[in-house]
Order: C-alpha cells, then sequence, then structure tokens
C-alpha cells in the first residue's frame, strides 16, 4: 500500500515553488536546482514507470491525460481530454508526438509584417540558443543541414528516424508537385544516446503509439530528461499535489501555496512561484486567486493552431499505427506566394492509432455501426496529411470561470473558441493543398477533418502592463516574484508545434530569473 507523502516542514521557506511538470516547469525545475537553489514542484498526477504503464492500448492509456471536465463554447468548440493537455510527473510531453520544429522568425513579427496580430517582445535570436540547447540535450533526430533553415550553427545530433507508409507517400507525391519535403525533427532517438542524469537511452523500436506514453525511454518526454536531472541536483517533486489557493502579503507578494494531497490540505511557503500549469489551469488558478488582473489579459486571446487533415485510402499496405507518427515534414507553405491569409502553416505526414480514427471518422463522416465497421476494416490502408497553421489572437476567443464546480468544489474552465476569418481561409488553402498531396498519391475516397490542435495564450508577454500578464522575461508585471511559463505566455500561436519553444521559454525564463537575482 503506497504511503502518503510526508508533510513539509510549515517554517520552511523555498526559494522557488514550480507549479506543473511539463515542458514548461521541467527545465526551469533543473535549471533553478543546477543553479543550487531550493526547489519544489507541485504536480497534480502521479509517476509512471514506462516500462509496465506505458501500453500498445489507446483506451488503456487514458490516465495520461487531463480528464477533468472543462466547458467548450463557441462556434468551434475545443475538444479536450484526449491530446489537449496532460497530468502526471513529465505532463503533456508523456503524450505529445515529439514533433519538435523550430519557430522562425517571422513567426514572431505577424504583426510587422502583416499588420495584424501582435509581435513577440524579443526576437528568435533570443530563443536559436535555447534551440540549440534543447536538441542536443535530448538528442533530437533530424535532417542536417535543416532545408527551410540551412544557416544552423549545428546540425541535429541524430540522424533523422524511418519514415513511415504515409510519409513515404507524402514524399513522392509532393516530388511530384514540386513541393520540397524532408524528414522532420523529432525529439525520438534514432540510435542509442547518452542522456545527462539518466544514463543510456534507447533507440525508438518505431512502435508508433508515442501519444499513449513511450515504453523505452526514446521519446524525450521530461520524465526521462529534465525531470531527473532536475532531482539529481536535489529538487523536490510533490506528486499528487493539486493547488487551489495562491497566497499573498500586504504587498501583493505571493508568500505561500495551499494545495491537497493524499485527503490532505497542505501549504508550502516559497520566495517565488513559477506558474507552469498550461493555457487553462494558469489562468484558472490566476482567475481563482484573483492574481495578476490588472492588464485584464489573464483568459483573454486563447488560440488554438489550425489543424486540419486530410485522408485517403490506398491499395498499399501503409498501418498507420507504425513509425514514428510525424515523419516527413514541408514548410513550404510557411509563405504561400497564393495565401489569402495572415501567416502560414506547415505539412507533415501523420500516423494514427485505430480508436483515435474511428472517433474522427464518427465525427466527421457521422459512419456508426455496420458501415462503421466496413470503414475500419480498411484502416491498414489508409494514410493521413496534417496541418499545423498560425492562429490569430481574437477577443471572442478566451477561458474563463463558469458556475459549474467540480468534484473538488473548484469552478470549471469554459473556453470559447470560434474560428475567425482568417482560420477558415487559411484551412480552405490547406485542404486543397493536401487534397493535391494525395490525388498525385493515387489515393481513393479523399475525405477532410477539421480541427484546432493545442491550447495557447491566455497570460500574454508584451512589453506594457496595461497589454501583457508578464514581461518579456516571464515575470508578472502586477505580482514581482511570481512567473509564468508555459503555452499560455505566447503573443502568437506560431506556424509550428509549440513544445520545443516551450521548453526554449522555460530555461530562458529560469535564466533571466537568475541573473535579476545576482543583480
Amino acid at each position: 500500500m503506497e504511503q502518503p507523502a510526508p508533510l513539509p516542514d510549515p517554517d520552511e521557506v523555498v526559494d522557488c515553488l514550480v507549479i506543473g511538470t511539463g515542458a514548461g516547469g521541467a527545465p526551469l525545475l533543473a535549471r533553478l536546482a543546477q543553479a543550487g537553489r531550493r526547489v519544489v514542484a507541485l504536480e497534480a498526477g502521479v509517476r509512471h514507470d514506462p516500462k509496465t504503464e506505458f501500453a500498445t492500448d489507446e483506451k488503456a492509456q487514458n490516465f495520461l491525460f487531463w480528464n477533468d471536465e472543462r466547458l467548450s463554447a463557441g462556434k468551434n468548440p475545443v475538444a479536450f481530454g484526449k491530446n489537449n493537455s496532460g497530468i502526471g510527473y513529465g505532463g503533456s510531453t508523456l503524450h505529445y508526438t515529439a514533433y519538435t520544429p523550430r519557430a522562425h522568425r517571422g513567426d514572431l513579427t505577424l504583426h510587422t509584417e502583416f499588420g495584424e496580430g501582435v509581435d513577440w517582445p524579443f526576437g528568435i535570436e533570443e530563443l536559436e540558443p535555447y534551440y540549440e540547447e534543447l536538441e542536443h540535450f535530448m538528442g533530437i533526430s533530424g535532417p542536417t543541414p535543416y532545408p527551410w533553415d540551412p544557416g544552423r550553427r549545428k546540425g541535429y545530433p541524430l540522424a533523422p528516424l524511418p519514415l513511415n507508409g504515409a510519409a513515404q507517400l507524402m514524399e513522392r507525391a509532393c516530388a511530384k508537385l514540386g513541393i520540397k519535403t524532408s524528414p522532420a525533427a523529432n525529439a525520438a532517438l534514432s540510435a542509442r544516446y547518452y542522456q545527462e542524469g539518466v544514463g543510456w537511452r534507447e533507440a525508438c523500436t518505431n512502435r508508433g503509439f508515442c501519444q499513449a506514453g513511450c515504453s523505452t525511454g526514446a521519446k524525450a518526454s521530461m520524465d526521462v530528461t529534465f525531470l531527473p536531472l532536475a532531482e539529481q541536483y536535489g529538487a523536490e517533486i510533490r506528486l499528487g499535489a493539486y493547488v487551489t489557493e495562491i497566497e499573498r502579503d500586504a504587498r501583493g507578494h505571493v508568500t505561500a501555496v495551499v494545495y491537497e494531497q493524499g485527503g490532505r490540505t497542505v501549504r508550502q511557503r516559497c520566495r517565488n512561484l513559477f506558474l507552469c500549469a498550461g493555457a487553462i489551469e494558469t489562468p484558472r488558478l490566476l482567475l481563482l486567486n484573483e492574481l495578476a488582473l490588472n492588464s485584464g489579459q489573464v483568459g483573454k486571446h486563447f488560440m488554438a493552431h489550425v489543424g486540419m487533415q486530410v485522408w485517403g485510402t490506398f491499395p498499399e499496405d501503409i498501418r498507420p499505427y507504425k513509425g514514428i507518427p510525424g515523419g516527413l515534414i514541408s514548410e513550404d507553405t510557411h509563405r504561400p506566394k497564393d495565401a489569402d491569409f495572415v501567416g502560414g502553416y506547415l505539412l507533415q505526414s501523420i500516423g494514427v492509432m485505430p480508436v483515435t480514427f474511428a472517433t474522427q471518422m464518427v465525427r466527421q463522416r457521422k459512419l456508426w455501426g455496420q458501415p462503421l465497421r466496413d470503414y475500419m476494416r480498411d484502416y491498414n490502408h489508409i494514410a493521413g496529411i496534417n496541418v499545423l497553421g498560425d492562429c490569430l489572437p481574437h477577443a471572442d476567443n478566451f477561458v474563463e470561470l463558469s458556475d459549474e464546480k467540480d468534484a473538488r468544489g473548484v469552478a470549471k474552465p469554459r473556453v470559447h473558441f470560434t474560428a475567425q476569418e482568417n482560420e477558415q481561409r487559411m484551412n480552405r488553402h490547406a485542404e486543397r493543398t493536401m487534397r493535391q498531396i494525395w490525388e498525385a498519391a493515387g489515393a481513393k475516397d479523399i475525405w477532410a477533418f477539421e480541427r484546432y490542435a493545442h491550447i495557447i495564450g491566455t497570460a500574454r508577454m508584451g512589453t506594457s502592463a496595461s497589454e501583457a500578464v508578464v514581461d518579456p522575461n516571464g515575470r508578472a508585471f502586477d505580482v514581482p516574484n511570481l512567473y509564468i511559463c508555459d503555452n499560455s505566455v505566447f503573443p502568437s500561436a506560431l506556424s509550428v508545434n509549440p513544445a520545443l519553444t516551450i521548453m526554449a521559454l522555460s530555461l530562458r525564463t529560469a535564466d533571466k530569473f537568475l541573473e535579476n537575482q545576482k543583480a
């Protein structure tokens, strides 16, 4: 029987308290511990043993997702649960697909380039050293040189992973159409790799169920990278710790955090708080505690990437469950010449697990019963292409507290999302492009599935306290010892997957904090 965690010393004041152990919390936790700070992390979930708990079975792996109910509103309500956020030692990285392209320079300057959206408060040169550090620390597999950024100082440390069936089809079809492609950058090992704080990690077995958790440790999730490193340097990670309250003194400084753990209410005092709970739970905690609200931006400008998918049926045996899901990439569409929209998108081949695919069939094509079973007999002959595109911040898209309470008696978040005209135009352009690719590949029964991926925004960073929640270093304008570091601080969505940029911001935030402490 698992013993309850010991109660902390009620008089101890830790230097840094971190809420969340995902892509936002784990890197800075390690950095702060390496700098000799007394750091404690609070994680609502538990620690899993990948070898015994990560099965090649979608339904069995639902425990990896944040399954507390979130209410969705708007004309394009976002589906929560699977994919969008996670829980446990490692957060959402336990089930991310390890797609790790860098952001482009133009992704951070949409307003300068197009006159719409907002610019980031710094340029890509602030992130590039961290991208490089992460790629080599975690062992990212990818092409060198990178076709859409050949001037990088360092290439990827490992060769690309092998292309699965969908990637090979897409590669041949794009070649016919004059669309440049390349094996994608993936945070999964194409060869054995030595991991500081862990030891040797084994190469990817191409099992393909990355979203069900990596059972071999080949995928660079936080549980096999930054968290062991943090613990090696003395960081303490408290599991099953669900935060409910953030306490402040008369000056408005954070003094302590209250959390529920094992049926007990626990209080931890701290000198600095790092909130890294994601673009839903971070604004939820701020709103619940009436914290950092002066700008009026908390919960505002929620974004979700344009994520249109196009599927086709092929005579070849594709087996879409095999291989790294996102094997091939094209960034030729970053700024399409015929675009009628702001920003851009990338193209990627996609693998898909069977239950996920059947669910999408039901949602999009309304198949059920025998027609659904008949279609799913062709599952091994299905291949897909996906886009990952910009989403502009908009006042109609936001997170708020609802009147409904969850099982703990805490207000549930309600998330409003409506795809605006720019997202709709991008979807139409992307669908045309992907249909052309699958037609060139010889696909039959081509169909599209409109979706929106990732949760972004809601506590944006900027240079003005009247327009942003945190400054360019992640420090809250209203609360001098509160830092926010996750996808909620993104001023724009970017035209690439967010994980690598979240980690880069995490390291940068830690470094800026440490520099400020020395001053």
